[in-house]
């Protein structure tokens, strides 16, 4: 068997050993007579399991007790309206900074329940940069400020965190959830779809400050998009994505086994200064993204020729490297290089990049 370079933006490529893993245990987990995935979320194996994935996930982000983790389904989509539903409250404010598709989406969900205003914006220049977050004045009374912290369509990255003070920040980190070491008492909440660096497609991960649970939420918010329901029993209220957070758990402790994020990031950065390098210096490729703005996991790149570029996709994909075409709605190429694309894969890359260049000058 060969596997590909697999640049795909979600669901991505998983590690090998993990999978190897998962493959190990399919038929039988440990000495249970049954796959995980057969299992019932309220039996002790399962229960062990679980509780084994919030406890790495909470070494890796070193999250202390003010928190809550949540195992949530319908995607990271689903908290567009799950978000204003349980923390805007009927006469408040909420305030976004749009700065790409997916906050742009939250955005004009989350102004269906309620007062949202829309405080910045960098859909003048096609999202190529994230507004400068020291020009914008957060409400002191606002329930909430919203940001999407790396844009994984168009690759741009918050670098720099907006000063919310008391107001809670909260931020979809799904392109660039454990992707490196931050300080989450600076968030209010983080969530993220785990099909990029977390685990497969099927779970949304919430870590919730514990205070923002004991808000009511509004009170047309479902059942299932209520986020006490699921603090309440510990992410059972119903069955949760029981394989998807197996695989999570072992994702987690396969990064805290090479180093944890503090290693992880350290090759994401080298990963990313080498495509960027490349792209920087080619003749044909440009980087679509301000250079202080570029995400080390997402990496859109263009031509200028819609058929150099249509040219390019196909004749990677006959080297290996699949995946690469941009998002349809901005066409290029993009390669996600998100935790588990190797180094190798990176190079590999780089090296066609160049080839392909020599070839088509």
């Amino acid at each position: 068997m060969s596997r590909l370079y697999n640049f795909s933006a979600g669901p991505a490529t998983i590690y090998e050993d993990v999978l190897k893993c998962a493959q190990d245990d399919m038929l039988e987990y440990q000495d249970t007579g049954m796959s995980v995935m057969e299992m019932s979320h309220r039996g002790k194996d399962y229960k062990e399991i679980f509780a084994n994935t919030k406890s790495s996930l909470k070494q890796l982000l070193n999250i202390n007790d003010d928190y809550e983790i949540l195992f949530m389904q319908g995607g990271a989509s689903m908290q567009f309206a799950a978000i204003p539903l349980n923390l805007l409250s009927a006469d408040g404010l909420a305030q976004y900074i749009v700065s790409g598709s997916w906050s742009k989406k939250a955005y004009k969900e989350a102004t269906k329940f309620g007062n949202v205003e829309c405080v910045a914006s960098s859909e003048d220049k096609t999202f190529s940069y994230i507004p400068n977050v020291e020009n914008i004045e957060v409400n002191p009374n606002a329930d909430y400020f919203y940001i999407c912290q790396n844009e994984t369509i168009y690759g741009t990255y918050y670098k720099q965190l907006p000063k919310c003070n008391n107001v809670p920040l909260i931020a979809d980190m799904s392109s660039c959830f454990v992707s490196e070491p931050i300080d989450v008492t600076k968030y209010g909440m983080i969530y993220a779809g785990a099909q990029k660096n977390a685990g497969p497609a099927g779970v949304c991960i919430v870590i919730i400050r514990k205070d923002l649970l004991e808000k009511n939420a509004q009170s047309i918010c479902p059942t299932m998009l209520e986020y006490t329901t699921y603090s309440n029993n510990d992410s059972m209220y119903n069955t949760p994505p029981t394989y998807t957070i197996y695989i999570c758990g072992l994702i987690f402790q396969h990064i805290l086994n090479l180093g944890g994020l503090e290693a992880i990031a350290k090759t994401n950065y080298a990963k990313a200064e080498l495509l960027y390098n490349c792209l920087d210096n080619s003749k044909i490729f440009k980087s679509t993204v301000a250079p202080h703005n570029r995400s080390i996991m997402n990496v859109p790149f263009v031509s200028g020729d819609e058929e150099i570029d249509k040219k390019f996709i196909a004749q990677a994909k006959e080297a290996g490297l699949v995946n690469l075409a941009g998002h349809r709605s901005v066409g290029g190429m993009r390669a996600s290089i998100y935790n588990a694309m190797s180094i190798e894969g990176v190079e590999k890359l780089v090296d066609f990049i160049e080839k392909f260049e020599k070839e088509n000058l």
